[in-house]
C-alpha cells in the first residue's frame, strides 16, 4: 500500500489491497481487524473522528471445506511413518493440539503419571509466546498408546532432558524445535501419498479438524468436545459440528436412495470426503 497518514487512508483502497493479497479469507479478516483496532485507538484519543476500516468488506468464509482424515486413512498413514513422525501425528490427531502448541512442548510438559499434556506456550516461526487463550492452556488428556509412542521416540531422540523439546531441531542443536512446515513437506505429505491418501490437501490443522469431526460422528456432547479441543467459544465447536451433521445427512440420503432404487449407482464417497468429490460405479 505504501506509506499513508491515518487520515489519508480510504475504505476502498484498503479493500482493494486486501483482496489482492495471496492469503486465505480468514487471514485477510484478521488483518482488517488489526487495522480497525488501530483506528479505534486513534478515535479514543480524539486524533481522528472516523474509522474507514469499519466499511471495508471482507469474508472469513474459507475458499474450500477443510479435508478430513478418516480413521481408516489415519491408520494407513501411521503405517508409513518413522518413530518420530508417528509420535507427532498420533499426538496431533488424538489431542487436537495446534501445530504451534505441539512443537513448543518439552518433555516436562508430558505427565506420564496423570496421562496428560500441559500446554504452556506456543511457537510460531521460532518465536515463543503464551497459548492462544486461557482455554488453550488447559491440560490435554493423553491416551496410553499415544504416551507409549512418545516414549518410543524419546528413547531414540538425542534430546531427552526435561527442558528439551519433544521434537527438537538437530540442525539447531536442540535450541529450537523443528519447523512444522518443513516436517509436513518432507515427511508427512509423502507418507500420505504412500498410504494412498490422495485428492486431499492435508496440513497440521486438518488433524485437529478431523478430531472434531470424528467426535461429532461418535455423538460426543458439544460441551465435551469444546473442552477437548480447548475452544474459547462454543460457537467454534458448533460450527464444526454443524458441517459434520450436514455430511451425515448426505450419507443418510444416499442410503435411502440406494435402498429405494437397488439398481442405482452407489456413491464411493467416504463420510469425510468433500461433497464435490463423488464417483459412481455401475
Amino acid at each position: 500500500m505504501g506509506h499513508y497518514h491515518l487520515s489519508d487512508v480510504r475504505t476502498m483502497q484498503v479493500e482493494e489491497w486486501l483482496h489482492a493479497l495471496p492469503l486465505a479469507p480468514a487471514s485477510k479478516t484478521k488483518i482488517k481487524s488489526s487495522f480497525s483496532v488501530l483506528y479505534s485507538h486513534a478515535i479514543r484519543y480524539e486524533w481522528l473522528t472516523f474509522n474507514p476500516i469499519s466499511k471495508v468488506r471482507t469474508s472469513s468464509k474459507p475458499l474450500r471445506e477443510k479435508d478430513v482424515i478418516s480413521p481408516e486413512e489415519f491408520q494407513a498413514l501411521l503405517g508409513e511413518l518413522s518413530v518420530r513422525d508417528r509420535a507427532m501425528v498420533l499426538l496431533a490427531g488424538s489431542t487436537g493440539l495446534r501445530r504451534s502448541e505441539m512443537i513448543a512442548l518439552t518433555w516436562k510438559d508430558v505427565n506420564a503419571v496423570n496421562l496428560e499434556v500441559t500446554v504452556l506456550r506456543s511457537c510460531v516461526r521460532n518465536r515463543f509466546g503464551d497459548g492462544k487463550n486461557t482455554a488453550s492452556r488447559r491440560p490435554v488428556p493423553l491416551h496410553p498408546l499415544v504416551l507409549e509412542s512418545l516414549l518410543d521416540w524419546k528413547r531414540e531422540s538425542v534430546y531427552q532432558g526435561n527442558a528439551d523439546f519433544l521434537f527438537a531441531s538437530l540442525r539447531l542443536k536442540g535450541a529450537k524445535p523443528m519447523g512444522p512446515d518443513n516436517l509436513l513437506k518432507r515427511y508427512i505429505r509423502p507418507a500420505l501419498q504412500r498410504a494412498g491418501i490422495v485428492g486431499k490437501v492435508i496440513g497440521w490443522h486438518n488433524f485437529r479438524h478431523s478430531l472434531a469431526t470424528n467426535l461429532r460422528a461418535m455423538g460426543v456432547d458439544v460441551k465435551v468436545a469444546q473442552e477437548l479441543l480447548r475452544h474459547a467459544n462454543v460457537r467454534t465447536t458448533l460450527d464444526i459440528y454443524t458441517r459434520a451433521v450436514s455430511q451425515q445427512k448426505r450419507e443418510a440420503n444416499a442410503k435411502v436412495v440406494e435402498m429405494m432404487l437397488p439398481g442405482a449407482p452407489k456413491m464411493l464417497q467416504h463420510p469425510s470426503a468433500p461433497s464435490t468429490q463423488l464417483e459412481a460405479v455401475g
